[in-house]
């Protein structure tokens, strides 16, 4: 199975198992990711679900849409690799992906 690691606000580290077809957001609260986190429940409305893509992998993301591209503008903790997890789809390509959940706003 396919992995992906993700580095928690408190900075704690940890592998879990991705399936392929899942949204990163949905690998990621299923993993347990501490509250607040994907409050929408994926829908693009919230920007909750902030993550920070590992700059090896921005290129493998699909394009940054409208609505995500304006909801991640009203964040005081954009980075130039920021992500709405609820955006991106596992798939293999992605396997070994680190992402670090970005503070909340």
């Amino acid at each position: 199975m396919s992995k992906l690691i993700i580095t928690s606000r408190a900075g704690e580290q940890a592998t879990v198992d991705a399936r392929t077809g899942l949204s990163l957001m949905e690998i990621i609260r299923n993993a347990g990711a501490e509250e607040p986190f994907a409050l929408c429940g994926g829908c693009c409305s919230c920007a909750t679900c902030h993550i920070y893509v590992d700059p090896a992998f921005v290129d493998r993301m699909p394009a940054i849409a409208v609505d995500e591209n304006d909801l991640l503008d009203s964040s005081a903790h954009r980075r130039p690799n920021s992500r709405l997890s609820c955006q991106i789809p596992f798939g293999d390509a992605l396997d070994g992906l680190e992402v670090e959940i970005a503070p909340a706003d």
